[in-house]
Order: C-alpha cells, then structure tokens, then sequence
C-alpha cells in the first residue's frame, strides 16, 4: 500500500478509471493481463512496458494502435529523445535509495541485473554526476 501511495503522489494522473468494461472483451495468451491492456485503451496510451512480451503479442495490440515494448528498449528511446532528464531521474532515483544505499556502480550493476543492460550501459557514461 506504501508504494501505491507514493506511486499515486508522484504521478497523480497515472490511475485509469473505467477499464474495467472492456477486460472481457479482450484476448491475450494470459487473460490475467487483459486488465492492462484495457487500461492502456483506456488511457490512450501509445505502448506497454513490460518484460513479459510474450503476453502482449503484436497482433492482438496492434488494432488499438498499441505496441509492447521491453524497458530497456523504452529506456533507450527516452534517452535518445531527452538524455538529460534520464539522467537526472536516474541521479534522483540512486539518492531516494536507503535500504541499501548504493554506490553509482552499485546502481547501474543492478539496472543491469534487473533487465536494464543497454539503460546501465548508456548511464555509465554519466558516472560521475550520478
């Protein structure tokens, strides 16, 4: 419930209201995640970050104009469109870290452990302000 409230604080106009119709209507190979898919219809969103693709296959996404991406992939576009504000939310993010603290090694080794190599890659660069 913490991380929900922080998540809610943070990005207050991130919850999608009114999915709940639409799940029914839905097809993927895991009908567990036909709620996100109704929320991004929902939330006009553009695409899926996840790293279960598998689930989100192009065809079923496609007639509403969604894609499915892996983060680090999504990661990558961002940095490409505005490198300075991913570096500056991955500076933030190292800071908010308590439990444990991590050194900028520390850090981008666990994006890269957690499925974020190419994001790890790209913020090594920029070790020394993170």
């Amino acid at each position: 419930m913490r991380t929900v409230e922080l998540m809610n604080r943070v990005l207050p106009d991130a919850c999608v209201y009114g999915h709940e119709k639409l799940i029914a209507g839905l097809e993927l190979p895991d009908p567990n995640d036909r709620h996100v898919l109704a929320a991004a219809i929902c939330g006009q969103a553009d695409v899926i970050v996840t790293l279960n693709l598998k689930d989100f296959p192009r065809d079923q996404l496609e007639p509403f104009g969604i894609d499915a991406q892996h983060p680090d992939a999504f990661c990558g576009y961002l940095f490409d469109l505005d490198a300075a504000a991913v570096i500056s939310a991955a500076t933030k993010h190292r800071a908010q870290l308590r439990n444990p603290k991590m050194d900028v090694d520390q850090y981008l080794l666990n994006l890269a452990k957690h499925g974020l190599p190419q994001t790890a890659k790209s913020l090594s660069a920029y070790r020394s302000i993170i």
